[in-house]
C-alpha cells in the first residue's frame, strides 16, 4: 500500500472545502495511508513587498523542508510546473509507486512555494493554467490523485 502525505501551508476556513478534503481522504483511505501535515502560513503584511513575499516563502520553505521525506517521491504544485492528462498523470503515478510506497504532495501558501522546496521536489506539477485559491487546489488535488489511483485501478469513476 502507498503512503499519500499532504504538506499544506494556510487551514481551511470555509466547512464546504472541509468537507469535500474529508470525503476525499476518506476515498484515498482505501489506496493507502494518508499523512496530512497541516503547516501555518508565515504573517505578511497586508500589501507585501517583494522582498517580504520572498521571506515568507523562505520560512515557510524551510519548515516544508523540515517535513519532507528523502525515501518520498516529492510532488510540489507550483504554476509553472508539468501538466499531464489524467491518464498520463495516473502513469506517473505508477511508474512511482514502482520505485518507493511514500509520495508526497506539496501545496503552499497563496504566494506559492519557496526555491528551495522547488529545487527540492522530484516533480513540479501544475493541475491547470488557471489560477484557483490555494485551499480550494488542495479539494483539486484530492480529486485528481483519486482519479489518477482510480484510472490504475481500472474502475469506472474516470470516463
Amino acid at each position: 500500500m502507498v503512503t499519500l502525505k499532504f504538506i499544506t501551508i494556510g487551514s481551511l476556513k470555509e466547512d464546504y472545502l472541509k468537507s469535500a478534503v474529508q470525503e476525499y481522504e476518506k476515498r484515498l483511505s482505501g489506496f493507502g495511508k494518508i499523512i496530512n501535515v497541516n503547516l501555518k502560513e508565515a504573517r505578511i503584511s497586508h500589501s507585501p513587498s517583494p522582498s517580504e513575499i520572498k521571506a515568507a516563502l523562505s520560512e515557510e520553505g524551510k519548515v516544508i523542508l523540515e517535513n519532507m521525506s528523502d525515501r518520498a517521491y516529492n510532488i510540489a504544485l507550483c504554476v509553472e510546473g508539468k501538466q499531464f492528462s489524467s491518464e498520463e498523470l495516473a502513469g506517473v503515478l505508477d511508474s512511482v509507486c514502482l520505485r518507493t510506497n511514500e509520495i508526497c504532495f506539496i501545496i503552499g501558501s497563496s504566494h506559492g512555494l519557496s526555491d528551495e522546496v522547488k529545487n527540492s521536489a522530484d516533480l513540479k506539477l501544475s493541475l491547470s493554467k488557471l489560477t484557483f485559491p490555494h485551499q480550494l487546489m488542495r479539494v483539486i488535488l484530492l480529486e485528481t490523485v483519486y482519479r489518477s489511483l482510480n484510472i490504475l485501478k481500472g474502475t469506472k469513476y474516470h470516463k
